[in-house]
C-alpha cells in the first residue's frame, strides 16, 4: 500500500531526512508561505479541485460528502493531473500539503484517498 500523508501547509518543515516527495496541492499558494518555505516542494495546482468546485464547497462540513464525490469524479476525468503524485508514490513516501484549517474536511484528504485507490 501505498505510504501518503497529508499535512497541512503552515505545519510543514522542510527536513533533510524526510523521506519521499512532497506536493503542495492547493491551487491557489498558501498566504504568508513564501516560496523558500517550500524549496523542494512541487507545486501540482491541477490536483486540486477546480476553481468552480473549489468556491462551492467552501470548506463547509455539511457538503463534504457531496464535494468528495464531485472531485474524485474531476479526478477520475483527468488522472493526468494527479500523475506526479501517483508517480511519486509508486517508488516512496508522499506527502500532500494543503491549506485548509480542518484537518478532516479538505480535498487533499480526497485525493488521498483517491490517489490510494488509483495505486
Amino acid at each position: 500500500m501505498a505510504d501518503i500523508t497529508i499535512e497541512r501547509v503552515y505545519d510543514y518543515r522542510r527536513d533533510p531526512d524526510r523521506a519521499g516527495a512532497v506536493f503542495l496541492v492547493d491551487r491557489l499558494w498558501p498566504r504568508g508561505v513564501s516560496k523558500a518555505d517550500l524549496d523542494g516542494v512541487e507545486w501540482a495546482p491541477d490536483a486540486a479541485p477546480s476553481p468552480n468546485l473549489r468556491i462551492w464547497f467552501g470548506h463547509s462540513a455539511e457538503r463534504f460528502e457531496e464535494f468528495s464525490g464531485r472531485y474524485r469524479a474531476e479526478l477520475d476525468s483527468r488522472p493526468e493531473h494527479a500523475e506526479a503524485i501517483l508517480a511519486a508514490a509508486r517508488s516512496g513516501p508522499v506527502t500532500l500539503l494543503y491549506a485548509a484549517k480542518d484537518p478532516q474536511v479538505n480535498h487533499a484528504a480526497v485525493l488521498k484517498t483517491w490517489c490510494e485507490e488509483q495505486l
